[in-house]
């Protein structure tokens, strides 16, 4: 059975206001149900292209949500499809408590006090943050305001998930908490990261960037196994595949 498209972009390119080409003509499928990893090193152009997936960014090329081309016309629809994590959580809590927080969007819809509200516990519920709905965001720790940040986007019920960088700066419990939660929740991910072994985790496939370009499509343990590949752009095979490379010589 055919796979459903849930993010087509078409031969897409970006420059920013000083000069900078952050994209030069890439060309992507992400199918529904599909867990994808964008990687690459430093000024590839990843979180860059995860701005156009929602139209916060608008660059030449196309971008198709489900099927529809990403205009001006369409934003508010097509960001109800697809919720946007940024990597620093403090760039998405901004009310005085984490329930406001959360119930911020879905108010934004439309929706009613009572089912903002309701869609806000539920979204705290499934990132294990709920006793700290009545908490100021600043009174978390960095690990915790990860997870209320994906939280709010969560409560807008997308159908796409994109996280830029979900792992940063997180200690290694709290890293491993939010990759267990990022596994289980069932919607399409799209995961820009250079933490390879959590896109081991978290990926079937991966993309990998460099210079504004896509440079490699495919199975994540493949391309990340490929050490050729992976030094010609400035990444390292991942510890867990080196670990069992070992074992098996």
């Amino acid at each position: 059975m055919r796979v459903r498209e849930a993010i087509r972009v078409e031969n897409l390119h970006y420059r920013y206001p000083d000069g900078t080409y952050a994209l030069k003509g890439v060309s992507l499928c992400v199918g529904e149900g599909e867990s994808v990893a964008i990687v690459g090193p430093n000024g590839a152009g990843k979180t860059t292209l995860l701005l156009h997936f929602n139209g916060i960014l608008r660059g030449s090329g196309k971008v198709f949500v489900f099927g529809e081309e990403v205009t001006s016309r369409n934003l508010l629809a097509v960001r109800k499809l697809v919720g946007l994590v940024f990597q620093d959580p403090d760039d998405q809590l901004f009310m005085p408590t984490v329930l406001e927080d959360v119930a911020f969007g879905p108010l934004n819809l439309g929706l009613s006090q009572e089912e903002a509200v309701k869609r806000a516990i539920n979204a705290l519920e499934m990132v294990g943050m709920s006793y700290a709905a009545n908490k100021s965001p600043h009174q978390l720790s960095f690990g915790e305001r990860k997870r209320v940040a994906i939280a709010t986007v969560l409560a807008m019920e997308p159908k796409v998930l994109v996280l830029d960088e979900p792992t940063a700066n997180l200690d290694p419990r709290s890293r491993r908490q939010l990759l267990s939660l990022l596994r289980r929740l069932e919607v399409t991910k799209i995961v820009a990261t250079h933490d390879l072994d959590a896109a081991l985790f978290l990926c079937d496939k991966a993309i990998l960037m460099d210079d504004g370009q896509i440079v490699a499509i495919g199975e994540t343990r493949e391309i990340f196994s490929d050490e050729a590949l992976m030094e010609a752009h400035g990444l390292e095979v991942p510890p867990s595949i080196l670990a069992l490379q070992s074992r098996s010589d």
